[in-house]
């Protein structure tokens, strides 16, 4: 049996305390250091460097010509998937969708400052975006809906998606339908620092993109650092980590269940429950095994080494007022409060970019389709980056706009600070030289 790693908060020290709030990615210079020689490959040669990364790395049958998938590929996935699989992916699209249209700001304000004076804000979308859909541990048609569906939504013209290759050199066919439902044909075969890469210089078949979004590895994220001169990297999505919040109103195999949901994504996630209440540790604790035994060898290979490692456990806290702080320091990806009474935490928690509430809203919900985005900011980011969201897909120009009437008065108080600052053209260009020029 996997030995599930147990932290009592009250007996570590601040070292210790400090050690739980890590990620796998915390320190990505080996990643960085081996992303370098790709990009450049990609810079340099293109489409070839493409299709030999995608056969060296990602172990696929994939040939320059094969880098865009077909029409056919998108009609034949159609096919392929389960009718059922299909008509949840319409679901969640659906939510999604009707969550991000009430998200979408008005094209445009103006208020009246002052009389005659006039500012405001206009929103315009993004000319071209590449959407990032990892594949290296399962296929992710969820993530194509999280991120197609918001650009869609949000006016974006020239949409992108970028996942690496099945080994036959397809593309997982339920990607493609999510991809086609959200409104997205262009999908390219290439993962990993390359995709990043081809997504920033572009190649002989890709268009390079003025940002990037979506969570991948850390080889994506250590390409989208390397390249942030070059694109927009988006918010920070690395692996996926969760925090499981409990009180003593719920069962501990209800805390034990939700625990695994990310935790099964990869060796590199990262999944804590925290608890003040000693019988919910124990009784999580004990139903994992049960848990285990339900899921698939690779998800319970992938699950057991996070909550037995560095970045995973369970956290047993002396007080709700410590869980509280734990959580605001670990400022998580994914948070549930599990509670019969969730809205009486949610107050004392600020720090989380997805908060989950309720025995009923597991982040299994939240990732298939409740409407809010699941693409989220990961490593403690939480603290200044919210979810992906219509905004990420839009720029904001302001309009400011002075009547004749209005003028002199901002004028006079220009000129003095400007004058202050010692910035001469500033002054004169609200001086009687301008007079001279204005309309009469």
């Amino acid at each position: 049996m996997t030995k599930v790693s147990f932290h009592e908060l009250a007996t570590l020290d601040a070292s210790q305390r400090a050690a739980l709030l890590r990620r796998s990615e915390t320190d990505l210079s080996s990643f960085m250091d081996r992303a370098r020689p790709i990009i450049e490959a990609v810079r340099t040669e293109g489409d070839a460097a493409l299709a030999r990364f995608g056969r060296e790395l990602d172990r696929a049958d994939i040939t320059e010509d094969r880098l865009k998938a077909t029409e056919a590929e998108f009609d034949a996935a159609f096919d392929l998937v389960d009718k059922d699989v299909i008509g949840a992916i319409r679901f969640g699209i659906d939510n999604i969708r009707r969550f991000h249209e009430e998200q979408k700001p008005e094209a445009m304000w103006l208020k009246e400052m002052r009389p005659g004076a006039f500012a405001g804000d206009r929103f315009t979308p993004i000319k071209s975006v590449a959407l990032y859909i990892p594949r290296g541990k399962g296929a992710f048609p969820s993530v194509t809906m999280m991120t197609a569906v918001p650009a869609v939504v949000a006016g974006v013209p020239d949409l992108a998606i970028f996942t690496p290759p099945s080994p036959d050199g397809s593309v997982d066919a339920a990607t493609l339908v999510a991809a086609r439902l959200a409104g997205v044909e262009t999908v390219y075969k290439c993962g990993g620092a390359q995709a990043v890469a081809a997504a920033a210089y572009g190649t002989e078949t890709i268009k390079p993109a003025l940002k990037i979004v979506g969570p991948g590895s850390p080889w994506v994220v250590a390409a989208k650092r390397l390249l942030s001169g070059v694109i927009d990297p988006g918010l920070p999505a690395g692996p996926s980590e969760a925090v499981i919040f409990a009180d003593d109103t719920v069962h501990g195999g209800l805390a034990a269940l939700d625990l695994l949901i990310e935790a099964e994504h990869g060796p590199d996630s990262s999944a804590y429950l925290v608890t003040h209440s000693r019988r919910v540790a124990e009784e999580a604790l004990a139903a994992l095994p049960d848990h285990w035994a339900r899921m698939t060898e690779q998800r319970v290979a992938f699950s057991s080494a996070v909550l037995g490692g560095a970045y995973g456990g369970v956290v047993l806290t002396p007080s709700l007022e410590e869980s509280y702080r734990f959580v605001n320091d670990y400022a998580p990806e994914h948070l549930e409060i599990l509670s019969t009474d969730p809205f009486a935490h949610l107050g004392k928690i600020t720090e989380a970019a997805e908060i989950l509430m309720g025995p009923h809203t597991p982040v299994s919900i939240g990732n298939f389709g409740l409407g809010p985005n699941a693409v989220l900011p990961t490593s403690r980011w939480a603290r200044t980056y919210g979810p992906l969201s219509v905004t990420d897909f839009v720029k904001r120009s302001s309009i400011g706009y002075v009547t004749a009437s209005a003028y002199p008065e901002f004028a006079h108080n220009a000129r003095l600070l400007a004058r202050y600052e010692g910035f001469s053209s500033h002054e004169h260009a609200v001086s009687s030289v301008r007079d001279a020029y204005l309309p009469k």
